[in-house]
């Protein structure tokens, strides 16, 4: 359980944590091991301290980025709020208009291109009864635009940035 304010939140953790080193020969061996505490996190030092016996001391600070990460995301239910965009902007958009998504992180660029392949966050295509695919949207690039070197290097910030651009037909 999160304190976080005055609301409680019911978070379940699993940690993935290396068993053994790896080695050139061997492949990265992992477990997952559910993350529990006697009594309720009230504050990031405890929610690090909670972490710790699972943080590699040489990517410490980056697990640590992506636990904070993985909990924002979940707190501010950010991907339920991107569905929501989503699927309202094809009522908004004219015949012909661009719905433009910038992501920043994998799981919010998933569901963008699955929206725009298919028309829903889950990525399953319907079709009519002669097996057309029913999408209301297209997309415009073949591509997914990402920052340039030069951009990166200006602001490095941007270097997970996905743009993504698609036509309501």
């Amino acid at each position: 359980q999160a304190v976080i304010g005055k609301k409680k939140y019911n978070c379940k953790i699993t940690v993935s944590a290396p068993k053994k080193k790896a080695t050139p020969t061997k492949k990265h061996v992992t477990t997952k091991k559910p993350v529990t505490t006697k009594k309720p996190v009230e504050t990031t030092a405890e929610f690090v301290e909670m972490l710790e016996p699972f943080m590699g001391r040489d990517k410490e600070k980056k697990e640590l980025a992506c636990a904070f990460q993985a909990l924002r995301i979940e707190i501010n239910d950010e991907m339920g709020a991107l569905r929501k965009m989503l699927e309202s902007a094809i009522s908004l958009l004219a015949k012909g208009g661009r719905l433009v998504v910038l992501t920043y992180h994998s799981l919010e660029d998933r569901m963008v291109k699955n929206f725009i392949r298919s028309g829903n966050a889950e990525g399953k295509v319907e079709q009519d009864f002669y097996g057309n695919r029913i999408v209301p949207l297209r997309a415009v690039n073949n591509k997914v635009i990402v920052p340039s070197a030069e951009e990166i290097a200006a602001n490095p910030r941007s270097r997970s940035a996905k743009l993504r651009v698609a036509e309501k037909l």
